[in-house]
C-alpha cells in the first residue's frame, strides 16, 4: 500500500492522490482515488469499502512508513481484524519496486 500524490485534481470531487493496493499474489492492482489531505480514518474508510468489502480481510498487509498506517487507530483495526502488518524497508525491492512497476507499466 502506498499512494501517489502530485495529482492534478480533477473529477467530482477534486481528487488529488491515489491509493495504490498490488495484492502480491494475484499481482492484481487498485487504484483507489483520495485526498492526499484524507486522514487515518478515511483512508482505513476507503480500505474497508474498497478491499475488505470485495476481498475479504487480507491476512498480512505491508504498508509504508506514512503516519496514517502507524497511527493507533490503524494498529488497532489490524488487531480486532487479526490482521498481521509487515511494514515495508525503504525502498525494499519486494515492495516499492513491484507497486512502481505496476504503476508504470512494462
Amino acid at each position: 500500500m502506498d499512494w501517489v500524490t502530485g495529482i492534478v485534481p480533477g473529477g467530482k470531487e477534486n481528487y488529488n492522490a491515489c491509493l495504490i493496493i498490488v495484492d502480491r499474489f494475484s499481482k492484481s492492482m487498485r487504484c483507489l482515488p483520495c485526498h492526499k489531505e484524507d486522514t487515518a480514518m478515511d483512508t482505513a474508510l476507503l480500505f474497508w469499502n474498497n478491499i475488505i468489502s470485495t476481498c475479504g480481510v487480507p491476512k498480512i498487509i505491508i504498508p509504508d512508513w506514512d503516519p496514517k498506517f502507524i497511527s493507533e487507530f490503524w494498529t488497532n483495526l489490524y488487531d480486532m481484524l487479526g490482521t498481521k502488518l509487515a511494514f515495508s524497508k525503504a525502498y525494499h525491492p519486494q515492495t516499492h519496486l513491484c507497486l512502481w512497476h505496476r504503476i508504470q507499466g512494462p
